[in-house]
């Protein structure tokens, strides 16, 4: 595997793929590498000849420093992960190499509603902190696949609206989330949690399973999200939200509509930990 700390040195690599013909598979992560990110990897080499997976904790996407400092940074096993998983290239840059001109003048984004809801509004500034760096990355990878996890639903429309906005000629994968066995999705942050915690967060997946049940019930909706607030909040969570939301737009629903593909979506804390999940419903 290439190791390339500098967008230059990488670009130079890409121009001797490029002229062989190669598709580039990108798998953007911050790090703390787990089966969720693998599977993005596995699923690029199925899909494109060339990998390229690229290491950066993204300081404009948290809005609070607290969370960027504790962020898991695990650098070397990262490294021995994606060796075996065959990954070609590792993009490893600093701050200085994705931010050059600091980080104070940012670039805007127009996201529309899709920047003020959920975790729009709950973290405020998030999705242009993202929208920035993967904007830098692309145009640094110059990717024909971008590769996604399903966990970041609502990320995943962000991005695809940054493509739309940008014109950036990449086809976007998304990739269904992976889960423990407990059915807690797999995440970065779960390392933050100890043994009983860990056990304890499988609960957002199955409350979410439970009121996907009632809502096939056709039972009222409003009445679905409460149930889940409360259960979460009964067993020790402090939820930000829970919405029942249309998968396209991130819209909630207030009515059920077979027509309608539909998402549950979960924001909760546990002893200090923000989780996010979510369901999708045909």
């Amino acid at each position: 595997m290439i190791i390339c700390k500098s967008a230059t040195i990488l670009g130079k690599h890409i121009v001797e793929f490029q002229k062989n013909g190669a598709t580039i598979g990108f798998v953007p992560t911050m790090g703390a590498l787990h089966d969720g990110h693998a599977s993005l990897v596995l699923e690029a080499k199925k899909n494109t000849s060339v990998v390229v997976c690229s290491i950066f904790v993204n300081p404009t996407q948290f809005n609070d420093p607290a969370d960027f400092e504790k962020y898991p940074i695990t650098i070397e096993k990262d490294i021995e992960i994606l060796e075996k998983l065959g990954c070609d290239i590792l993009f490893l840059p600093n701050v200085q190499e994705i931010y050059p001109d600091g980080v104070d003048q940012l670039l805007h984004y127009e996201l529309g509603k899709l920047e003020n809801i959920l975790e729009g509004e709950f973290r405020p500034g998030h999705f242009q902190g993202v929208c920035n760096v993967v904007d830098r990355l692309l145009a640094i990878v110059k990717p024909t696949h971008l590769f996604l996890g399903q966990k970041d639903f609502q990320q995943c429309l962000v991005i695809k609206k940054l493509i739309e906005l940008n014109h950036f000629n990449v086809a976007t994968i998304i990739v269904p989330t992976v889960r423990e066995s407990s059915g807690l999705a797999m995440s970065s942050r779960n390392t933050r949690l100890n043994e009983a915690d860990r056990k304890k967060a499988a609960l957002i997946f199955q409350t979410m399973t439970t009121m996907a049940e009632k809502i096939q019930m056709k039972l009222e909706l409003s009445s679905i999200t409460a149930w889940g607030t409360n259960e979460l909040n009964a067993n020790g969570f402090k939820t930000e939200y829970i919405s029942i939301a249309k998968a396209n737009t991130m819209e909630t629903i207030e009515n059920i509509d077979s027509s309608e593909s539909m998402v549950i979506l979960v924001a909760a804390f546990l002893d200090g930990v923000r989780l996010i999940d979510n369901l999708t419903i045909a």
